[in-house]
């Protein structure tokens, strides 16, 4: 009968060994898949920089995502080279084509002075509590560090704010900031998931701070009582990330246009009516800004706010739930942004559909050659005349809806 000691003397016939320094040599390159096939405690202990985790037990579930090109050369690493072999063979039956166990594996790599890390680690209700996001590949445990080193400035806590950020703090974004100089109405009710009927006459942002630290404890709520402004804006959105706009007036729209192309601070724009939604993201210089959308404020009769026109209790939360997915999106740097696109929902009909936008060179903010360059009246200029704006700003810039 065979050994263990034979199996393990075929196997290396049918596998590819590379030492460390020819690994070393071939990481240098850039093109290489690089996975630890540890177990867990192992991992957290220390590993290659630039690996993925991809525990030999769950190997053949997990490859295909955490190593997703079975073209590319793809290392794999154990504590002495034993596993990896073994998952080096499983690789090949699988269909990857080039496949290579590095010998001595992480002993060998760490004794001989070579490069490693190890991962900040997470509290056990913290493993337990993240667990879902740490089995996701564009996740995993270092995405979840960053999105707890994170912050994230939501102008409003209404009904956009509410579910965004009821979602950024499940997330565990470490920081958020709330703007709001409101206090909890009973007509907010409806819509505003943040604050609850016993909570009616106190300041919107206490309230949102009460049920933000009871659902996550590791999210940290800093909270303005004030109205945004020219005299503050400068003050409070500096040291922030990423900012969720869900304001419900025009001068606060674009006075955040402004600062956020000051500072290089991408907005996620959320806005509703009635039935109707719309989200975008506005990253400074990598696509068009608030301004090269809308260039002049609509007049109030074809803008009324809520109070006004009325809106469906579960609108805001489609679309406060899409602004928390972007600002994730941007935070973890994934996905496709919707940057230099717009997405309209209609409630009524079920149906999403995107328009494509593109940055006007002529915008005077964020154009070739702005002529906005300070903070300016925005109360003055959402309240002139149509005539005067169209003769201080140029066209939207608006293509036909993408299918």
């Amino acid at each position: 009968m065979p050994t263990y000691r034979d199996y393990f003397a075929d196997l290396k016939k049918r596998i590819t060994e590379a030492t460390p320094e020819q690994v070393q040599d071939l990481l240098r390159s850039g093109d290489v898949q690089l996975g630890d096939v540890r177990e867990k405690n192992e991992w957290d202990e220390g590993h290659l920089p630039g690996a993925v985790h991809l525990p030999k037990s769950y190997l053949e579930q997990w490859a295909e995502d955490r190593l997703p090109d079975k073209a590319k050369t793809t290392v794999l690493y154990c504590a002495g080279g034993v596993r990896s072999a073994m998952a080096a063979d499983t690789l090949a039956k699988l269909g990857y084509t080039k496949v290579i166990s590095m010998q001595g594996g992480f002993n060998r790599w760490k004794d001989t002075g070579k490069p490693w890390t190890k991962p900040a680690s997470f509290t056990a209700d913290q493993a337990q509590r993240y667990s879902r996001h740490l089995l996701i590949p564009e996740v995993g445990e270092a995405g979840q560090h960053k999105l707890l080193q994170s912050k994230v400035l939501l102008i409003g806590a209404g009904g956009l704010g509410s579910p965004a950020a009821y979602y950024l703090a499940s997330a565990g974004v470490g920081t958020l900031g709330i703007v709001d100089s409101d206090v909890v109405d009973l007509t907010n009710l409806q819509r505003q998931i943040l604050h609850t009927t016993e909570r009616i006459g106190e300041s919107k942002v206490d309230s949102a701070k009460a049920t933000l630290e009871a659902l996550n404890p590791d999210v940290r709520i800093v909270g303005y009582r004030e109205r945004l402004t020219s005299a503050n804006i400068d003050r409070i959105i500096a040291e922030y990330d990423v900012v969720i706009d869900g304001a419900d007036n025009f001068p606060t729209r674009y006075l955040l246009n402004d600062a956020s192309i000051k500072h290089r601070i991408p907005v996620v724009h959320g806005s509703i009516y009635r039935f109707e939604g719309q989200v975008t993201v506005f990253k400074p210089f990598e696509g068009p800004c608030y301004r090269c959308l809308f260039p002049e404020p609509p007049p109030p009769e074809l803008a009324p706010s809520c109070a006004e026109a009325g809106v469906l209790g579960v609108l805001p939360g489609v679309i406060g739930t899409l602004q928390a997915t972007e600002a994730i999106k941007l935070l973890l740097g994934i996905g496709d942004a919707l940057v230099g696109r717009y997405l309209l929902y209609d409630a009524l009909d079920g149906s999403f559909r995107e328009v494509r936008l593109r940055r006007d060179p002529d915008c005077p903010v964020c154009g070739e050659h702005p002529t906005i360059t300070d903070y300016i009246d925005y109360e003055g200029f959402c309240a002139s005349p149509s005539e005067w704006r169209a003769q201080n700003a140029p066209s939207a810039k608006v293509s036909a809806p993408a299918h």
